[in-house]
């Protein structure tokens, strides 16, 4: 099945994701990678994953944090997470900080390494690094946007409406990609920020009932134990048609244009590799993803009783059955 051709906002191609190669040699270099997230956390795993796919042929020693801040949401936690992974840049004297997501930037690259001597790539930055204060002399990355005005176009066949419902985790990331779909789009958004797994099911009976589209966002890898029953619980309780940006929620939602986090890892572990070669970081232009994939799921379809156009069914990269 081939894959679809999609503009999104002048910026997204879906396309395939393919290594970047490189021949340097940088035996002696090393690069931390700080993760704000968890191992097993299919986010975190793919940004790895694509570090990995740029890095592994250089010779450059990678060390891996991670700060778990998904499954521990307190400003404490974070603080302390932070704070580890400070000590652990000043014993490991890293050559240059790889900082995934929005916590790394916000508790520990604007507070301890803005414009300092260590360069800095972030990733997985939602919308805006502006936020953080970036750039920083220092500093570049690439940031995350969801294409939410294609995603919905591609819904609104199957609505009665145009109430848009958000359903995401209790957390930073989810508040602010809330906020930046209104500034950005202008779109006006009734949400539910769910507490765990039973409040997750709340919200979503309570967002088909409020909407008429409802966006699914990450889960946070916080109820991967729970994936069956979610499954199970989708399929009986959905009523109105449902999207997401991330291809692990594809299961879930029944059309998905899912943003690819090896682009994230691999743009970012390319701009080490430059920055170790001798490429100041300032002068690395900071980027925008522009690669996903469109996933159908048919059977959430069959449980609206929905036809999915033949276009759209060969455009997609994969069908969920």
């Amino acid at each position: 099945m081939k894959k679809a051709i999609l503009i999104i906002a002048g910026l997204f191609l879906i396309t395939l994701v393919s290594p970047i190669s490189w021949a340097a040699d940088l035996g002696g270099k090393k690069i931390l990678f700080v993760d704000s997230y968890h191992e097993g956390y299919a986010w975190s795993d793919g940004i790895t994953q694509g570090i990995k796919d740029v890095v592994s042929s250089t010779g450059a020693n990678l060390k891996i944090f991670r700060m778990d801040t998904k499954r521990n949401g307190s400003d404490e936690f974070k603080t302390q997470a932070a704070l580890k992974a400070k000590a652990l840049i000043e014993e490991f004297k890293p050559d240059v900080v790889i900082a995934a997501d929005d916590n790394a930037s916000k508790f520990l690259i604007m507070p301890f390494y803005k414009n300092a001597d260590l360069p800095v790539v972030f990733c997985g930055v939602n919308w805006d690094g502006g936020v953080y204060g970036y750039p920083y002399k220092n500093a570049t990355g690439m940031v995350e946007v969801t294409p939410m005005p294609q995603l919905i176009e591609q819904l609104k066949p199957f609505a009665e409406g145009e109430k848009i419902g958000f359903l995401g985790p209790d957390m930073l990331t989810s508040r602010k990609e809330v906020d930046n779909l209104k500034k950005t789009f202008g779109l006006q958004v009734a949400t539910y920020f769910a507490k765990d797994f039973e409040d997750w099911k709340k919200g979503f009976k309570q967002m088909q009932e409020q909407a008429d589209i409802v966006y699914l966002d990450t889960d946070g890898g916080l109820y991967k134990d729970h994936a069956d029953e979610m499954k199970s619980f989708v399929e009986s309780n959905t009523i109105k048609p449902t999207g997401a940006s991330y291809d692990f929620m594809a299961p879930y939602a029944l059309i998905t244009f899912a943003k690819i986090a090896r682009e994230q890892g691999q743009w970012a572990g390319d701009a080490a590799v430059k920055i170790l070669s001798g490429t100041p970081a300032s002068t690395i232009p900071i980027a925008q993803n522009k690669e996903g994939e469109l996933i159908i799921n048919a059977r959430i379809a069959g449980a609206l009783d929905l036809e999915i156009p033949f276009e759209i069914l060969e455009s997609a990269g994969k069908i969920i059955e």
